[in-house]
């Protein structure tokens, strides 16, 4: 198996997962991430793979030690998500998984832009079925939104790089200097997949749209890789610090006042998302390594979170936190292992956001970039509130909805169990994840001052959500649908469109007629001279006709010797 693309493990698999059934392609779809990771452990360093295609060699594999560390984690959030989805039936979303993952392991081992195009679209491709998959309407709508952005940065990201091949002779998937319209264009198409500001509602309209496997596969694979490429391709880029700043902090308002649970966990994974933008703008050692170790660390617990409200809708249908509540009676476990997330993503001592989420906010100290600092130590207290409060506290504590309920399937516990013994174990003993990452660490995350500054900030933050409920100024948890910058597009624009069309009928009726006018004034003239008393119905005299042509030949001697 050495050399084997990883990505090809997985694709030869979601075949298997299509004509198998039953207890068999259970067997198949548990070993397929396994076998992946035995054969990641033997890969060699360096570039192993290429194929010639017309003029241009492609790298279908590219080992170093990035690649590595997104290797193994994609490996084993396929082998999470795939023992979370082991109780269905449902051959779609079986062999869409398979496929997503492998798309996400081609991209990161992509060693040219060509290869990384064709993995790009294939996550698109792919991961919108874990959408269709729900079979609603909204689903299906949703999918469709999703599918149009999730194209559009595939032509935007091929756009970039034949603009770039044109100007450099160049598809290297290495460091791009942020200058001419190609290295723009592939910037773009990066924020989209990487879901920046204004750029983010494919993510918050259809991970909360899909099945409840899907969310979890989903959370995983897609904004990862874009911060992966974003890394590859411009570490250091001043612009990304305050575009992952603004990240981190706009999506805490907007996840405050959500009241479907998993919309709330879609707006903190772009909150997320944005630190690890900011260590990739960094670009120092310290930076990037915060960047990368933060994605590992996201995925686990965010998909730990995802895992929980899937549990969640799957056994009682409901997602919104108005119609949840006193589910711990119920669901204990799933209670505890959610508690664990919401521990993670908030940074608590000891858990795994803690050890990876300093290291990016001391590398914004160390660059003198304070008001980031500022920034992401706001955002580190809102997502306390939206993700390590609200979601645990509606879904399973709360006023008591009288839902009453068996505890997830064990599949699911299982699946949820290992995650969080991982959020538990990196928060722990962090020096395992730490010798993966790509730069030399020297970073000791546990301190006094970091350990003392981050429990006072989740303590005051704790403190406000209770003055805040107990005083009823909380946003309530009220049913219905709140849009940020989708209105643009779904209130602006039919609207605009709706202004505009009859304006534009007016303007057109107007021009036609003019122009009929004129027109019909034309013939009218020409069918005059042309009749029988006109000038081009009249017999001229040869000598006439010589005259004119020495009046012509003279005008154009005088302007030609002028």
């Amino acid at each position: 198996m050495t050399s084997l693309p990883p990505f090809a493990i997985f694709y030869v698999g979601a075949l298997l997962a299509l004509v198998t059934r039953g207890w068999l392609r259970t067997a198949l779809m548990l070993m397929v991430p396994v076998a992946g990771a035995v054969n990641l452990a033997g890969l060699p360093s360096g570039d192993l793979l290429s194929v010639a295609l017309f003029d241009q060699s492609l790298q279908l594999l590219r080992v170093d030690k990035m690649s590595l560390l997104f290797g193994y984690l994609f490996h084993l959030a396929a082998f999470l998500g795939i023992l979370f989805s082991l109780h269905l039936r449902d051959t779609t979303q079986h062999v869409a998984g398979l496929l997503y993952a492998g798309s996400a392991l081609g991209a990161v081992f992509a060693g040219e832009m060509i290869t990384l195009f064709l993995f790009w679209e294939m996550l698109a491709v792919t991961s919108a079925f874990l959408v269709l998959a729900r079979r609603t309407d909204r689903a299906r709508r949703s999918a469709m939104r999703y599918l149009l952005i999730q194209v559009l940065s595939g032509v935007m990201l091929l756009a970039g790089v034949l603009v770039r091949l044109n100007d450099t002779g160049s598809i290297a998937f290495d460091t791009i200097a942020l200058h001419g319209a190609g290295a723009w264009l592939i910037f773009l198409a990066l924020g989209i997949k990487s879901a920046w500001p204004l750029l983010h509602n494919w993510l918050t309209d259809a991970y909360a749209e899909a099945t409840p496997t899907g969310s979890v596969f989903l959370s995983a694979f897609t904004t990862k890789v874009a911060v992966f490429a974003l890394a590859r391709c411009f570490p250091g880029t001043d612009l990304l610090i305050y575009i992952g700043a603004t990240m981190a902090m706009f999506p805490i308002f907007f996840a405050v006042i959500e009241n479907d649970l998993r919309r709330v966990l879609a707006y903190s994974l772009i909150n997320q998302v944005g630190f690890m933008v900011v260590g990739v703008g960094l670009g120092t050692d310290l930076g990037i390594n915060g960047a990368v170790s933060h994605a590992f660390n996201d995925v686990i617990f965010k998909g730990l979170l995802f895992m929980s409200m899937g549990a969640v809708l799957y056994r009682t249908g409901k997602i919104n936190g108005s119609e949840l509540g006193g589910l711990y009676k119920s669901m204990p476990m799933t209670t505890t292992f959610c508690i664990v997330g919401a521990a993670s993503i908030s940074a608590f001592p000891l858990f795994s956001g803690f050890v990876s989420k300093s290291m990016v906010m001391v590398s914004a100290l160390e660059e003198g970039h304070d008001w980031v600092w500022l920034a992401l130590l706001f955002a580190s207290a809102g997502v306390f509130h939206h993700a390590g409060i609200k979601i645990p506290f509606f879904a399973f504590f709360a006023h008591d909805s009288g839902i009453r309920c068996q505890e997830a399937p064990r599949n699911m516990l299982l699946a949820m169990g290992l995650a969080a013994a991982i959020c538990i174990f990196n928060g722990s003993y962090p020096w395992v994840l730490y010798s993966l990452l790509p730069m030399p660490v020297d970073y000791e995350p546990y301190t006094a001052a970091h350990v003392l500054t981050q429990s006072q900030l989740l303590f005051f933050s704790a403190l406000a959500f209770t003055a805040l409920k107990l005083t009823g100024l909380y946003p309530p948890e009220l049913p219905g649908i709140n849009i940020d910058a989708e209105w643009t597009y779904r209130r602006l624009l039919p609207r605009a469109v709706r202004e505009i069309v009859p304006a534009i009928a007016t303007a057109d009726g107007v021009w036609r007629r003019g122009v009929l006018g004129g027109l019909n004034s034309i013939v009218e003239f020409l069918q005059g001279h042309a009749s029988e008393l006109g000038v081009l119905s009249r017999t001229s005299h040869a000598g006439t006709m010589v005259s004119w042509v020495l009046v012509v030949l003279a005008g154009y001697l005088v302007i030609y010797f002028l």
